[in-house]
């Protein structure tokens, strides 16, 4: 005699299969729902700064201290390493090219330029992405799931002015700060491999970058880092307080958490290019 269950089941597994045009549409839809609880987070986050800087004697900045600590200080070797090399790789592919011109002595402003308004803050945000984006979302999933949110809701306490906003301000403080160690730390590396490919020593070099490098240059790298850092902490910490569920939902989060901010702080570089090309800076 066949069994009923084992003739259904052939069915139930066909029914749940969708196609690829029913996919796109359930992807879509996700996506829109969820820059619509980005959109509402931004709003709620934003209202609660305001509310923070008129009165600043809220400020937990014994909480922003040690983010700072986390975020920026620890981050420092990485970061410090990384740009060094980028600025070895920039003065190496330049230095090739320049001497068949003899113009050896503009790889100063390859240098500067490429690592100054370009390179030091972009890669110093993809660090911060991966390092605190990730532990801020992986932070605060864990205490959903663990309900240590709802419980300071219940205690009459802000998530976001007690959690969310010290990192804000503290990633805000560091990531410009870093950037101003990554562009020293290229511009060295550009130094080094002047030299030894080159010929130009530390003394010229520095006098060259003295003389030729604009102030502008310094300002728009620092503009943008001020920028990656809000949008990595915003998005670490939305993904983080997005967590549904269990454990897994915490991991998946984190990644969507790194995987958005560094596409994110790509598409705001590529946005900053195009406006400082008309605007001519």
């Amino acid at each position: 005699m066949p069994n009923p269950a084992a003739a259904e089941a052939p069915a139930l597994l066909q029914a749940e299969r969708r196609s690829a045009l029913e996919r796109a549409g359930r992807g879509a839809l996700a996506g829109v729902e969820q820059a619509r609880d980005l959109l509402r987070f931004v709003g709620e986050l934003s209202l609660v700064a305001l509310g923070q800087w008129r009165h600043p004697g809220r400020w937990r900045w014994r909480a922003v201290g040690h983010e700072i600590g986390i975020g920026g200080f620890d981050a420092l070797p990485i970061v410090g390493l990384t740009s060094f090399l980028l600025g070895v790789v920039v003065a190496y592919q330049g230095a090739d090219q320049l001497r068949h011109y003899g113009a050896n002595i503009f790889v100063v402003e390859l240098v500067g330029y490429a690592m100054l308004r370009e390179f030091a803050p972009l890669i110093a945000a993809i660090i911060i992405a991966g390092r605190s984006g990730s532990a801020y979302a992986a932070q605060l999933g864990s205490m959903v799931v663990a309900d240590e949110i709802d419980a300071l809701r219940t205690m009459g306490m802000d998530p976001l002015q007690r959690l969310v906003l010290p990192k804000l301000m503290a990633l805000a403080l560091a990531l410009p700060l870093l950037t101003v160690f990554a562009d020293i730390a290229g511009v060295f590396g550009g130094m080094v491999m002047a030299r030894s490919q080159l010929g130009i020593s530390f003394v010229e070099f520095i006098d060259r970058f003295g003389r030729v490098m604009q102030g502008s240059a310094l300002l728009v790298g620092l503009g943008k880092s001020l920028v990656f850092a809000l949008i990595i902490a915003t998005l670490g910490c939305f993904q983080g307080l997005a967590t549904r569920g269990s454990a897994d939902s915490v991991g998946r989060q984190t990644t969507r958490a790194v995987v958005q901010a560094i596409f994110a702080v790509i598409v705001a570089d590529a946005l900053f290019s195009v406006a400082f090309n008309l605007l001519k800076l």
